[in-house]
């Protein structure tokens, strides 16, 4: 029946009643026709069908409807995202109806705006995405405490009965759940769930914006009981059938603070002139058995969450700084992938198996980097100093391999926060990323490529990392407004090789812009996500692609290293085996995926508040940045240590005309024009800590 409705409905081209659809399906019966009722409504509460205030039914798709994600500006207006379709549609504020950001909605299309943007009206809220909100308790004088949400973009008028508040106090952080409508007020009766803490406590802003993305903190008991059980060195019975390398030169490279390692590597030259790269992977779904309380939290949180002042990690320390970190002088159990290489870059053999390690050195970046960047050999780097270099040659050579067929190097800058111990800022510089990142990076990716080409040629199901092709009109854009600034690129956007956009970067290589123009294009990408079908990875220029090289904060790599046991070192590929992980891997890199969306922007949040409220100590004084966007309310300029402030149109010292094309603002009467790549110096006028934001003053232009 389902099947028949939806394909006699496709074939309609208009909205059918009732007795219409009776008809063009043959129906006849009572019972026929109360079955067909019954999915009607199925099929209008999953939104595949849309039942008009006319009672007549129609296909969605083949409606002025759409479904898709409700995105609020803190100004009351929003935009809806909707699969398929180019450009968002435009809400006013108006046209809400009650929908709040992140909320699955019904929208109907009413009108085109200006530049041909789609405006509609939100017509059902089909799935209240967020169940949990977090905000500061205040109570009134008759004890009902009211709720100011720390999201701006949330309009909810949420009142707590004294009963529901679970004793909180003004100036509390709650998490607050909604528990009725009240009237047709607009308001909500809500109960506190959880209490994070006073507002005026140390890091409770940082907590706050954690329990927003649903990131877990605590680990369960029974997670806390199963690790209390597991050995926390390695035992003489962990060693079967596996390959004993501790006698090896095998060391790690990391960050100073680093706690967590995942991967430790090797280098010989060969007696043929070749390389033999050793990449030794922390073996973590030895000690996380699956199905386990301990596995099922670390499917669960996805990966860990570094913020600026602590790391809230998938696993307990105990194994992530503990017995699966490949800390030195210790014996630690990996899977190991060792490749051998040619002098061109090119692989001509490899092994995969489990083995037993012992790092000889925890080295640091700042270190190796002395050595390879400066030559300088510090105090306990000296037997380990020839086998960096060697490192650095095969590392080169990788990567001129990795550039010849495509790999995309955006170079995008991260900015580093240094907070004191209070977890109050205190400087906001760049990352370092210098020979040393550069060579474990070539080195993880290599290993990683090994290993997700070896079982995709088993034929087996995997979980791969893929990063799909841009899209074609995407680019166009970008090369349109590239255009509009007066630069000719060439590039051929109908075959959207890699090489193709390698070129185009290559092309504004050199001009002054070049950041903000990256950083543009680099916005025009796909995002990266996982998937049980091998789609490859774009920006890598990688026919086949896996994370396998940090099980310790990714479950996904937890995965594939569990995948390597079954099928690689214990043969397991019946076809029980074979069912079995092609079910779970569809969900697995379904959550992991939106996992990693959720620790992404807790990070990104957190940074934008620590930003502002390292700013706030900064107002009056003038900095020196780059007009990184342009739009109708104003302009962005960025420092040069990333942080970004706007300068609004409405307090700019003339009438200011915006050109959405080539993307400038120019004064009426003074005829001032601002353009993307700028160097500006602005004054600091206005920070919030609360709001995440930062408002900037144009003093004058640089140059």
């Amino acid at each position: 029946m389902r099947d028949n409705i939806i394909n006699v409905l496709s074939n309609c081209d208009k909205a059918v009643d009732i007795y219409e659809l009776q008809d063009l399906l043959e129906i006849h019966s009572t019972e026929e026709t109360t079955q067909l009722m019954e999915e009607l409504q199925k099929l209008e509460d999953e939104v595949i069908i849309y039942c008009s205030h006319k009672n007549k039914y129609m296909l969605l798709e083949n409606s002025h409807l759409r479904k898709g994600i409700m995105r609020v500006n803190k100004k009351g207006f929003g935009f809806v995202e909707v699969n398929g379709l180019e450009d968002d549609i435009y809400i006013s504020a108006d046209n809400m109806n009650g929908a709040i950001h992140d909320d699955i909605v019904l929208v109907e299309i009413i009108s085109k705006m200006n530049l041909d943007r789609l405006e509609g009206r939100i017509l059902k809220i089909i799935e209240r995405k967020t169940e949990r909100y977090i905000g500061q308790i205040q109570f009134d004088n008759k004890g009902v405490g009211h709720i100011t949400l720390d999201d701006s973009k949330i309009k909810l008028n949420i009142e707590i009965p004294k009963d529901n508040s679970l004793n909180a106090v003004d100036g509390h952080k709650v998490v607050v759940e909604l528990t009725k409508k009240m009237n047709n007020s607009g308001k909500y009766e809500g109960k506190v769930v959880d209490i994070i803490g006073h507002v005026n406590d140390p890091g409770i802003d940082i907590l706050s914006i954690i329990y927003k993305y649903n990131i877990n903190v605590d680990f369960p008991d029974e997670v806390k009981k199963e690790v209390s059980e597991i050995p926390m060195e390695v035992l003489k019975s962990d060693l079967g059938g596996r390959r004993d390398l501790r006698d090896q030169v095998i060391f790690t490279i990391d960050g100073d603070d680093t706690k967590d390692i995942d991967d430790a590597i090797s280098i010989k030259k060969m007696s043929n002139g070749h390389y033999e790269l050793g990449v030794h992977i922390a073996d973590v779904s030895y000690y996380v058995r699956e199905g386990s309380p301990l596995d099922l939290e670390a499917m669960d949180r996805g990966t860990s969450v570094y913020l600026v002042d602590r790391v809230i990690p998938m696993l307990p320390h105990e194994l992530s700084n503990g017995i699966c970190s490949l800390n030195p002088n210790v014996d630690r159990l990996a899977v190991s992938c060792v490749m051998e290489f040619d002098n061109n870059g090119k692989q001509l053999n490899y092994e995969i198996f489990p083995s037993v390690i012992r790092s000889r050195i925890q080295m640091t970046y700042k270190k190796v980097n002395e050595i390879l960047e400066k030559n300088n050999v510090p105090e306990g780097y000296e037997e380990f100093a020839d086998d960096l270099r060697k490192m650095e040659e095969l590392a080169v050579i990788l990567r001129k391999m990795k550039e010849k067929r495509g790999y995309i190097d955006f170079n995008v800058d991260e900015a580093k926060i240094l907070v004191d111990d209070k977890c109050v800022p205190t400087d906001v510089i760049l990352r370092d990323r210098g020979a040393g990142e550069k060579l474990i990076e070539d080195f993880m990716i290599a290993a990683n490529e090994c290993v997700a080409t070896h079982v995709y040629f088993m034929n087996l199901p995997f979980i791969y990392r893929v990063h799909e092709y841009p899209k074609e009109e995407k680019i166009r854009s970008f090369l349109g407004f590239v255009s509009s600034l007066g630069y000719h690129v060439t590039g051929n956007v109908s075959d959207m090789k890699p090489t193709t956009i390698q070129r185009i970067l290559a092309q504004l290589e050199d001009k002054p812009e070049y950041k903000i123009l990256s950083s543009l294009l680099l916005r025009s990408m796909q995002k990266a996500v996982y998937r049980p079908e091998n789609l490859g990875h774009y920006g890598l220029a990688s026919s086949c692609y896996t994370h396998f090289t940090s099980p310790i904060r990714r479950y996904p790599d937890t995965t594939v290293h569990r995948l390597l046991h079954t099928y690689l070192f214990d043969h397991k590929i019946d076809m029980q085996t074979i069912h079995k992980w092609e079910e779970k891997l569809v969900y697995i890199a379904e959550h992991s995926s939106e996992r990693e969306r959720a620790s992404v922007d807790c990070e990104r949040e957190v940074e934008d508040m620590k930003m502002a409220e390292y700013m706030e100590k900064h107002i009056g004084e003038e900095f020196e940045g780059m007009i990184s966007s342009i739009t109708s309310f104003g302009m962005f300029v960025e420092l040069d240590n990333l942080i970004e402030g706007l300068v609004p149109i409405k307090d700019m010292k003339d009438f200011f005309h915006f050109d959405e094309e080539r993307m400038t603002l120019t004064g009426e009467r003074s005829h001032v024009k601002y353009s993307i790549g700028e160097r500006v110096v602005v004054k600091v006028v206005k920070a919030s800590k609360e709001d995440r934001t930062i408002d900037f003053e144009v003093i004058r232009k640089v140059g």
